[in-house]
């Protein structure tokens, strides 16, 4: 269940001696972040501030990840497995979640083919305030809509010329670059894939 105000005492305290292990996972890439734990108290500061909180058993206090560093979890969801017993944390995170200031606390955090394209997001957006000289990116931006929406264009002929040939090869590279101009065009245009993922996972449920 999603965790609320309200429900809170709903979940396994007794069982779980008043800490429940939290899992955070980036909400836009599913990348693991962190493991920490809460009581219900650091549930109940999370949702008011929207600021993950856990509660550190080692100094018997809540701490709000990114009160010094800065590197804080902005809350997107909070819910609870069928037990009752852990929950999951969808976060947006500001900066880098581990202490060593790597991504994520864990060396071999998801590496999915999504994860990559929030990456690639956020290496996009980055480029939308860089010298056009540094990169094809910037480049790209300082063009303006319409020549990346050409681009798009003329990407997706290429692609489609690739597949009616069955150069299977070409048509992998030619796909890539389709995408690639594709996530640029959404980004200039203030979306990203997930709005458009969106929109596919609305159809899906009204099929």
């Amino acid at each position: 269940m999603k965790i609320n105000l309200q429900n809170i005492n709903e979940l396994a305290w007794k069982k779980m001696e008043n800490s429940i292990p939290a899992v955070v996972q980036d909400a836009r890439s599913g990348k693991v972040l962190m493991l920490g734990y809460m009581d219900s108290t650091a549930i109940e500061k999370t949702l008011k501030t929207g600021l993950v909180t856990f509660f550190s058993r080692s100094k018997n206090r809540l701490w709000t990840k990114g009160e010094t560093s800065g590197n804080t979890l902005n809350l997107v969801d909070i819910s609870t497995d069928c037990d009752q017993d852990a929950l999951l944390v969808l976060a947006n995170p500001q900066g880098p979640t581990c202490h060593l200031g790597t991504e994520s606390c864990f060396a071999a955090s998801d590496d999915t083919a999504f994860g990559f394209m929030a990456a690639l997001e956020n290496t996009l957006q980055a480029r939308k305030t860089a010298d056009p000289e540094s990169s094809y990116t910037a480049k790209l931006y300082k063009k303006g809509i319409k020549r990346i929406a050409q681009k798009v264009g003329e990407e997706g002929v290429e692609t489609a010329l690739a597949a009616t040939v069955n150069d299977l090869d070409e048509l992998k590279n030619e796909s890539a670059d389709l995408i690639y101009h594709l996530t640029v065009l959404l980004s200039a245009s203030d979306l990203s894939l997930k709005d458009a993922i969106e929109v596919l996972q609305q159809r899906h449920k009204n099929n």
